[in-house]
């Protein structure tokens, strides 16, 4: 496979497991929505930290154009402002989580220095990223109602649901069998 068949795999899988976290936390979770978009469990947020961590910019571009799509399409299709710079945010927070661990921790690609310490820093981070830029477009857009509730919403939804998907694939990892090392 080559390199950009490989990254338009990433960018399609990242978009479809996206979509999928979506729907599942709707069917879910489908009485934890605060206001329309805003839940008190979000698994998708665990999705969108995974993918920029695991896929850096292809998982970011793949979770823009999920976003894009569930934005225009199903969220908001009366509010195509709304949508893009949503979908924007919603892909910036986790990218820029991802960037700063990149810097500051020196993550490389395998993640192999991403200690469980490390990991739960950035669940905090994204959690509270997300809410934030979120709420300062809120803000800038003249939507103040309730702006405190709604932060405090999005980061426990947010902090919640990447929880939930970084401790459920942890216990599915332990199902993996071990490599053994070569004999020598």
């Amino acid at each position: 496979m080559s390199s950009l068949q490989l990254r338009l795999c990433s960018v399609v899988g990242t978009a479809l497991v996206f979509i999928t976290s979506l729907w599942a936390n709707q069917e879910i979770f489908t009485h934890s929505e605060f206001v329309r978009g805003v839940n008190w469990i979000y698994l998708p947020a665990g999705i969108r930290l995974l993918s920029t961590l695991l896929l850096g910019a292809d998982g970011a571009l793949g979770l823009l154009f999920a976003s894009w799509l569930v934005d225009f399409f199903y969220f908001f299709p009366n509010d195509p402002v709304r949508s893009f710079v949503g979908g924007i945010i919603a892909t910036v927070a986790p990218y820029a989580v991802y960037r700063l661990a990149r810097e500051v921790y020196g993550l490389d690609a395998s993640l192999s220095n991403l200690t469980a310490g490390r990991l739960m820093m950035l669940t905090v981070a994204y959690a509270l990223a997300g809410p934030l830029l979120h709420n300062i477009w809120f803000y800038l857009q003249g939507d103040t109602e309730h702006i405190v509730a709604r932060f405090f919403a999005m980061f426990i939804g947010d902090l919640a649901g990447t929880m939930i998907v970084i401790y459920t694939l942890k216990a599915l990892l332990h199902f993996l069998p071990v490599p053994r090392a070569p004999n020598r």
